[in-house]
């Protein structure tokens, strides 16, 4: 299995299957992140958060190239206080912020900064539904159009008419010059084919933001651009076994705030299987988490997050099993034992002990 990740630039124009990829529901007047972008509180201005690729934005307003939208969702409750600063209720109190999802222990849609100011919209337990009014950059969103109609930038030109052409099919080798739409990759990634039916060239992240350049029935021909890693003078891409300069857990306590978010595919011993109590301010009270050790039973541990819905799924997992696991950095060093914290996607079992 190979994730494309980011160090020098690279683009691919690919195969992949139609399915795989989530309807884009209609909703005027939204738009939808492409790529990990910054959330300012005016344009060009303080930076409040990020918000990552495929979040969906009601628009407010637009001063070009910026759009102003409404970030919506959930935030553990015990990382904000009450601050009635500039007709709003609430601050992000946490010192490395905290993380926006779209539900309650939910899916990740950014990350607030520290001193963010919020709206209060509603309270479940542990939780709170926040709202706040800010500014994006244009280039960085897309509008979110009904099912089959195409797709286009914030703020941009709308396209000419598009010009006819001939009956049948679009010959497989012709890649239209703009993008009739664009597509999400699924929770499990996306297969990228070189031709349909074809060889797999590689994987596509979970919620990749791709373009779709042309289609051939259920076969969408996209192009995605992304970094990999290629110091000067050298022509050898690196493995996606070694991921050009793969993490460690080392590498992320010795500098906690400048990884966050970055995906990590580690090999890890397992050990418990874990519940957050309420002294480990870096998870909400009762979060479950596996509790691994990197490069075996002398490496030091790893917490990795897990969605409290698949929690079960994980009690089948034996002792000092080994496991492979993907998942994006939520902390390079906990608050309580200086651990990293990582966000599970994807997790295989390797051997039993």
């Amino acid at each position: 299995m190979h994730f494309l990740r980011a160090t020098a630039p690279v683009a691919l124009v690919v195969v992949v299957v139609a399915g795989i990829f989530p309807a884009v529901a209609s909703a005027q007047g939204s738009v939808r992140v492409r790529t990990t972008e910054n959330v300012r509180k005016e344009p060009n201005g303080e930076i409040l958060g990020q918000l990552e690729p495929g979040t969906t934005l009601s628009v407010a307003g637009h001063r070009k190239p910026w759009v102003q939208v409404d970030v919506d969702g959930w935030v553990w409750a015990r990382s904000l206080q009450v601050s009635p600063r500039e007709g709003l209720d609430l601050i992000v109190s946490a010192d490395e912020g905290e993380n926006l999802r779209d539900a309650p222990s939910g899916n990740v849609l950014g990350r607030l900064a520290r001193g963010m100011l919020l709206e209060e919209v509603e309270r479940r337990t542990g939780w709170i539904r926040v709202r706040r009014r800010a500014w994006m950059w244009g280039p960085s969103l897309v509008e979110v159009s009904p099912v089959g109609a195409p797709a286009k930038l914030a703020g941009a030109r709308a396209a000419g008419p598009t010009p006819k052409t001939g009956a049948g099919v679009k010959p497989r080798s012709a890649v239209a010059r703009k993008p009739v739409g664009y597509a999400t990759a699924g929770p499990g990634g996306a297969s990228i084919l070189s031709a349909p039916g074809a060889d797999t060239l590689a994987l596509a992240s979970p919620r990749a933001e791709m373009e779709v350049v042309a289609r051939e029935g259920s076969w969408a021909r996209v192009r995605l651009e992304g970094w990999t890693w290629l110091p000067e003078g050298d022509t050898t891409l690196a493995s996606a076994e070694d991921g050009g300069t793969p993490l460690t857990p080392a590498d992320l306590r010795r500098d906690p705030a400048a990884y966050r978010g970055r995906l990590v595919s580690w090999e890890l011993q397992f050990i418990s299987l874990e519940h957050a109590e309420k002294v480990r301010t870096d998870f909400f009270e009762g979060e479950p988490f596996l509790l691994a050790r990197y490069g075996g039973s002398e490496g030091p541990f790893v917490y990795v997050a897990v969605p409290p819905a698949r929690a079960q799924d994980f009690e089948k997992l034996i002792p000092l099993e080994r496991i492979s696991v993907t998942g994006r950095v939520r902390s390079g060093a906990s608050s309580l034992t200086g651990t990293p914290i990582v966000d599970l996607v994807s997790l295989k079992r390797v051997r039993a002990p």
